[in-house]
């Protein structure tokens, strides 16, 4: 006999919303000018999201690693079948499982979501556009613009390619059980840059070099790239918006 509900496992870092309105809200702002022609829900839970993902026109993928979730959606959502993956997200290999353009959506466990934005970077190309609730700081620090305390490594690099929106705050109390801190929902939809006009990882080991030692001016916090006459070495990483890190890559990357 299929259980009525799945417990939330701290493991996992399960959170289960139960507030009907803002999952409609959530999975409403896929409905943007940018063109899909699949979607992938990651931790589906109870299916909160799934039922209105389901309306959608879009072939619909579910990944969830939880045994017990699956249980039940593949009880309460018969039209799931067959659309389930029970893997884990960050191993999976979206290229051999989707080949047209996926919109990324969920209400991500909070354990994982800086590893999951890290995926959806590996698959850009691939992943025009994601909606997704994070644990507000989280999402404040993906969002947020140079000169802010928020603003780091994974602001610099996801808005490199994608177009960041901070959509609205969710409080602890719809969720089951209530996490400690709230929640924010945002967007991110692919911009037109194809690639950067410099050494991408070359690029990502700037940034995460500058932003290790925030407090320090970037003369002393890229002491170990041995280069002088740099841009901006008066400036601290937070300062410096993707384009000028860019720059500065360009260079470091120079003879």
């Amino acid at each position: 006999m299929t259980a009525k509900i799945v417990r939330a496992k701290k493991h996992l870092g399960q959170h289960f919303l139960n507030d009907e309105g803002i999952a409609q809200q959530i999975v409403a702002a896929l409905q943007c000018n940018v063109k899909f022609t699949n979607v992938l829900e990651i931790g589906a839970g109870m299916g909160v999201l799934t039922k209105y993902i389901l309306k959608l026109d879009a072939k619909f993928y579910l990944v969830e690693i939880d045994h017990e979730s699956v249980a039940y959606l593949e009880s309460n959502y018969p039209q799931l079948s067959n659309k389930i993956i029970s893997k884990d997200f960050l191993k999976l290999n979206l290229t051999q499982i989707i080949s047209a353009p996926v919109a990324i959506i969920g209400n991500f466990p909070y354990n994982i979501s800086t590893e999951i934005l890290f995926k959806v970077l590996e698959n850009k190309d691939l992943v025009p556009l994601v909606v997704g609730m994070f644990q507000k700081e989280v999402a404040m620090r993906v969002t947020s613009a140079p000169g802010n305390k928020a603003y780091g490594i994974v602001s610099v690099l996801i808005q490199a390619y994608y177009n960041v929106e901070y959509l609205f705050t969710v409080d602890a109390q719809v969720f089951t059980p209530p996490p400690k801190v709230q929640s924010g929902v945002i967007r991110l939809t692919r911009n037109d840059v194809i690639a950067l006009p410099c050494n991408e990882m070359l690029f990502s080991k700037v940034v995460k070099t500058a932003f290790n030692q925030r407090r320090k001016t970037l003369r002393n916090a890229l002491k170990s790239f041995n280069k002088t006459g740099l841009p901006f070495m008066d400036k601290r990483a937070e300062q410096l918006s993707c384009s000028d890190f860019v720059l500065l890559t360009q260079a470091i990357d120079t003879p």
